[in-house]
């Protein structure tokens, strides 16, 4: 090809991109985004052992939770139940294996949890020191079970908010948990350094094609069980929850950032059926009745609405994807394995909840 000829059809490069954005922003070809929450209850039993396993290739739940969100393609997940460590190596490692089956999520966020992180006070009145639930979240090392995003389109990180520092006592209307005579429990000093988030409470935004943000509001909550008379796990779980209300009224203590206003997505894990089970179950009802979200209850044929299977007599639904009322779902569901697949290749407990919003 002559010079001549390379300079001619460079010329008409802008035009046909031209054409091509105007063909992609034609009525009907409205893009979706699909985003999804998923407990993939990939934590091991002591730091490393998760990296371990991912690099080695061989054990057979990572590769169904592989299989199950590269079967989804979400284009930005937010993951519950993944051991953290400081350099983040288990979820880059993650990050390749997703890769290498289809599925390439260039960016991800993840900081260090409340889970195993730990303190020097008894924590759970148990009268002894420095077991897991005295841990500012339970765990019996650093990072056990924590959370982590990917995503396809760019993190800000430098804008992502993080209310996992948040002491309990600093909540407006803590529930603190109590002695029978009414004393802090388990004591003044623990309630004085106690933060109110088990695992983590993450305010992350993310640059979207449509040239605007999306802002994933991303938790995972303590379970309301597994406490004494004082209802400690309970009462926190109920405020883990409150929480994401009372940062949207703008109440938070100041310099813990604003909230947004539009295009937010909750996305996290709250440990609590509206319908059924321990907890104040009122609590996540007033939620999901809160004006500024809307659920689009998403569903599988085989379950419903649940989410998770304890035991093969017990679902419930407990995770959860509320998006604000300003967007618009166009689809949703609940990824629930067909019966006759093996407990080895369903991944979690949990299952992976999604929905597609439209990027009008």
């Amino acid at each position: 090809m002559s010079a001549a000829a390379i300079r001619r059809a460079l010329s008409l490069l802008p035009a046909l991109l031209s054409l091509l954005i105007l063909l992609t922003a034609a009525p009907g070809a409205a893009q979706t985004l699909r985003i999804a929450t998923f407990n993939t209850e990939l934590s091991r039993k002591g730091p490393g052992l998760l990296l371990r396993d991912i690099e080695r290739g061989k054990d057979p739940q990572i590769a169904a939770v592989i299989a199950l969100i590269n079967a989804q393609q979400p284009d930005i997940l937010a993951l519950q139940g993944i051991d953290w460590d400081y350099d983040n190596l288990a979820l880059k490692a993650l990050q390749r294996r997703l890769s290498e089956a289809g599925s390439p999520y260039p960016y991800h966020f993840a900081t260090q949890p409340n889970a195993g992180l730990a303190t020097d006070l008894d924590l759970d009145g148990d009268g002894r020191l420095g077991g897991p639930s005295d841990s500012q979240g339970f765990g019996n090392f650093t990072g056990r079970a924590g959370m982590a995003i990917l995503s396809k389109h760019p993190i800000l990180t430098a804008e992502v908010i993080d209310l996992s520092p948040l002491l309990w006592r600093d909540l407006p209307g803590a529930q603190m948990p109590q002695h029978p005579d009414g004393s802090a429990f388990p004591s003044p000093q623990a309630q004085m350094i106690q933060r109110l988030s088990s695992t983590a409470h993450w305010v992350v935004p993310i640059a979207l094609p449509d040239g605007k943000r999306l802002t994933l509001l991303s938790f995972q909550a303590s379970p309301p069980l597994f406490d004494g008379p004082e209802r400690r796990n309970q009462l926190r779980n109920a405020d883990e929850i409150r929480l994401w209300q009372v940062f949207l009224d703008g109440q938070l203590p100041a310099g813990l950032g604003r909230p947004p206003h539009r295009r937010f997505v909750l996305a996290g894990g709250a440990n609590l059926d509206p319908e059924t089970g321990a907890g104040q179950r009122d609590i996540i009802a007033n939620l999901l009745a809160d004006p500024r979200f809307q659920d689009p209850r998403p569903a599988s044929t085989q379950a419903g609405t649940n989410t998770v299977e304890w035991n093969a007599a017990r679902r419930m639904r407990v995770d959860y994807l509320l998006p604000s009322a300003d967007l618009r779902v166009t689809a949703s569901g609940v990824a629930w394995p067909d019966a006759s697949a093996s407990a080895a290749t369903r991944a979690s407990r949990h299952r992976l909840v999604w929905i597609d919003i439209a990027l009008d």
